[in-house]
């Protein structure tokens, strides 16, 4: 009897061990609002790309998703686009866990995948493959900028149009339309149904944009003093695109970037896209 028991514990064991080996681990990067058709270059970087993918098994296992998110999240060429691009890549892959990390508006458009299984017949199976969803500087509840660039004075609106922020995506992102989005459709805040699924939360606190202070430079000193400008439409705890509230308004909290940075660096809303102060290899270990 006790032989059999130890021989039945044995073939347990390595039925597990064969599920984990066949078990394809595989990253999708999800960028944020505009219109990308090199979003690995353009938005995220090789070089942090790269150092992220390195905690794959397969370190092939990748996609960097390009996709039309200037529209509203449940278009065809937002969510629509990112459903197609995810199914590619886990039909081609044969990927059965799924790591997708979001930056900004990507995580609003993930936040309808998963809140909305049966309005598209290609949600649920990429559901049913996601462990975590790690969300970079989310904007759950929306940001002050999106409300002076759609309803502010005519300079507000014209330095909205200057950046390119004159988009349906932008307008989808006024504090008050998420606030409806949130209470309606979406799944994950306060008061609502959790996601099935995982959604950690990476908030960004500061802005540092010193000429005489190195870590103004991770990310391009350019963009973090412009982050540092639209700060002044913001609190205090902000990354220079969207408050603290916002960022964790949505799943659960990961860290807030201090806690685990680096020297205790802040990550400006660019720099929540690089590799800055080691964020890199905390995503890196999460995989």
């Amino acid at each position: 009897m006790i032989k059999q028991k130890q021989a039945l514990a044995a073939a347990l064991l390595a039925a597990a061990c064969i599920g984990d080996a066949g078990a394809a681990t595989g990253v999708a990067f999800v960028h944020g609002t505009g219109n990308q058709t090199n979003a690995l270059v353009d938005y995220w970087t090789t070089e942090f790309v790269d150092s992220v993918r390195l905690g794959l098994p397969n370190t092939a296992n990748y996609t960097v998703i390009n996709c039309q998110f200037e529209q509203y999240m449940w278009e065809s060429g937002a969510a629509g686009c990112l459903a197609q691009q995810l199914t590619d890549f886990i039909n081609t892959k044969g990927i059965t866990d799924l790591v997708v990390i979001t930056h900004s508006n990507g995580g609003n458009v993930m936040r309808w995948i998963m809140s909305n299984p049966t309005y598209d017949s290609r949600y649920q199976n990429i559901i049913n493959r996601i462990r975590r969803v790690d969300a970079l500087a989310p904007s759950s509840l929306g940001t002050p900028l999106a409300d002076a660039v759609t309803s502010g004075t005519v300079l507000e609106q014209a330095v909205g149009w200057l950046l390119g922020y004159a988009n349906n995506a932008v307008k989808m992102q006024q504090t008050s339309w998420m606030a409806y989005y949130n209470a309606n459709y979406l799944y994950g805040t306060a008061g609502r149904p959790a996601l099935p699924k995982g959604f950690w939360s990476v908030v960004g606190s500061d802005v540092t944009a010193s000429p005489f202070n190195s870590n103004s430079y991770c990310g391009g000193y350019t963009l973090n003093l412009g982050l540092a400008v639209t700060q002044l439409w913001l609190d205090s705890c902000s990354d220079g695109f969207l408050n603290c509230t916002s960022q964790a308004g949505a799943g659960t909290v990961w860290f807030y970037d201090t806690s685990r940075t680096t020297g205790a660096a802040p990550l400006s809303h660019n720099q929540s896209r690089r590799k800055c102060f080691n964020l890199d290899v905390i995503l890196r270990n999460a995989v």
